[in-house]
């Protein structure tokens, strides 16, 4: 398929307005997740990454992923971006925030640098973006990143989404033209 790297929008800042009982559910399976799966991903040459914030996730949370990333930071046949805590509006006020924090002056301040103040500093855009469970709607996942990205929704929810609609995902794609805001006949 060709595909070299996805994050999965795991956890959003928002989530965190659930129930207790929920949010910690989650915070279980993710942890969970990680340590059942971090080997499997290391022996098969997977990067982890966290994209999100640390602060309000628990410490033992923070250690998981800490020593997964670390784990596999030398692996190159796949990247995998984790999404933990993450909001996208959120993400944009807080890189404006550094770039101001560290006195750059506003002529300086352009899309490329305001991207390296991003959790996502050295993470290719999403060619693809994939929302299960037939929603239409990005909720606040990566919305400076996914400018130009493709959407495709499938009315599968995330946990029985798999490698059969994976592949149908990826074949919608195959069928767009992307123009990244030119007309169709400049893209020939």
């Amino acid at each position: 398929m060709g595909v070299k790297q996805s994050t999965l929008f795991a956890f959003s800042t928002e989530n965190w307005d659930r129930p207790e009982d929920e949010v910690q559910a989650l915070m279980d399976l993710a942890f969970e997740a990680i340590e059942r799966g971090v080997q499997q991903f290391h022996a098969d040459g997977v990067r982890l990454r966290h994209v999100g914030y640390e602060e309000r996730l628990p410490a033992d949370m923070i250690a998981k992923i800490k020593q997964a990333e670390r784990l596999t930071r030398n692996n190159s046949v796949f990247a995998l971006n984790l999404a933990f805590d993450y909001g996208g509006r959120h993400e944009i006020v807080d890189a404006v925030k550094r770039i101001v924090a560290d006195g750059v002056p506003a002529e300086k301040i352009d899309e490329n640098l305001v991207g390296r103040y991003l959790f996502t500093s050295g993470i290719p855009d999403p060619d693809l973006v994939i929302r299960t469970g037939g929603e239409f709607r990005i909720s606040n996942f990566m919305i400076w990143q996914s400018a130009y990205s493709e959407f495709y929704s499938s009315q599968v929810m995330w946990p029985e989404f798999g490698e059969e609609e994976i592949e149908k995902a990826i074949a919608a794609y195959s069928e767009r033209q992307r123009r990244f805001g030119r007309r169709p006949k400049q893209t020939q």
